[in-house]
């Protein structure tokens, strides 16, 4: 049903115009006789279109109108006034309040009729076509959620296929995933890029499974060559990932790429320094380091958190970004809970180990470069 708001000073001409707009399949008359009632109703008053008298008392049609589009959900109704005055001035400054169409009184009922007809014509047309836009919208966020599911499930796929070879467990990953995450939102950045961190951190070593096993999974400590084939698991995992048009993918892309740079320039592959890593790199580079030194290894215990926070502090401004190191600092609280929820055995939150042997230490520094 499509409401049309009358207001009109003059009962007679108020019932008149009502009794018109009856005439008019599927609509109805709002009537008001006072334009301060009309605007005490609002904004719980429901119009599609307002025809408006231009001489009244308290408000004339166009302070009437000034009011009314104050509120947002009025600023687009059609309005037409009413009005005995044929001076320009009057119609300007009608027009100028946004009225589209006038009736000059006395006002013609096959005039009136054939106006509102045309009217209602435009304004179920406008309804239309936002009913469209809007189912539109939806369905586009529709197809958006159904494509970042599945760009979800392929990064789930190929995170546990790169787990077969490595000896990494799935709880290491979510790990890392929850502590980026953290670390991103305590840095200031955006819930949709901290939400892609989480996402895209996980797959920071897919790179290992181009890496022979001979060198993955040797037990010993690697030589020199060996390391050198072992870092190259940030390109294979770059490579893997870069040529996706999903923009989660590559950001996992770049992760994998610079997670082992260092702040000072010492890292690996391409020694970038300070602001040329990508700040995705810097934070999962913490978050990586920090669950690689508070989880137990073959060949070392599980250093406490006071520890691994200590060795993580004397290293911002060489191996970390201070800013992120700070932006973990202020992450601890999250970052402990996830460490709490996702344990692989005993939790370690609070346990304070006897300091490493220094065979222990440099395995670990190890450890933290590949």
């Amino acid at each position: 049903m499509m409401r049309i708001l009358l207001v009109d000073d003059n009962k007679t001409n108020l019932i008149f115009l009502g009794k018109l707009v009856e005439k008019l399949a599927g609509c109805e008359p709002v009537l008001f006789d006072n334009p301060v009632d009309v605007l005490t109703t609002m904004p719980a008053l429901d119009f599609d279109i307002a025809v408006i008298d231009f001489q009244m008392p308290a408000y004339n049609g166009v302070e009437l109108l000034a009011e009314v589009r104050r509120f947002e959900k009025y600023r687009n109704k059609p309005v037409v006034f009413v009005t005995a005055d044929g001076d320009g001035a009057v119609r300007m400054a009608a027009l100028n309040a946004g009225a589209i169409d006038f009736l000059t009184k006395p006002v013609s009922p096959l005039e009136f009729l054939a106006r509102m007809r045309n009217l209602v014509a435009l304004v179920d047309a406008q309804n239309k076509l936002a009913d469209k836009a809007e189912w539109l919208r939806v369905e586009v966020q529709k197809a958006v959620r159904e494509l970042r599911s599945r760009e979800e499930e392929i990064i789930d796929r190929l995170t546990i296929a790169a787990s077969y070879k490595d000896a990494e467990t799935a709880k290491h990953i979510k790990r890392v995933g929850l502590y980026s995450e953290a670390i991103a939102r305590s840095y200031g950045l955006g819930e949709e890029l901290c939400n892609d961190i989480r996402l895209a951190s996980p797959m920071h070593d897919i790179g290992k499974v181009a890496i022979p096993d001979a060198v993955l999974l040797k037990k010993g400590r690697l030589s020199e060559q060996e390391f050198a084939t072992m870092q190259e698991h940030t390109i294979a995992g770059c490579n893997i990932l870069r040529e996706s048009n999903s923009s989660l993918l590559q950001l996992a892309a770049e992760i994998a790429r610079s997670h082992h740079e260092r702040w000072d320039g010492q890292g690996y592959p391409f020694r970038l320094s300070r602001e040329a890593i990508p700040l995705s790199g810097r934070i999962v580079a913490l978050a990586d380091n920090f669950d690689a030194l508070t989880t137990a290894r073959s060949y070392k215990p599980a250093w406490s958190v006071e520890q691994t926070v200590a060795h993580i502090r004397e290293r911002a401004g060489s191996q970390f970004d201070p800013a992120c190191v700070e932006a973990f600092e202020r992450a601890l609280p999250a970052i402990l809970k996830a460490m709490r929820d996702n344990i692989d055995g005993p939790a370690r939150v609070s346990q304070t180990v006897s300091p490493p042997s220094p065979e222990a230490v440099s395995r670990s520094w190890l450890a933290e470069a590949i």
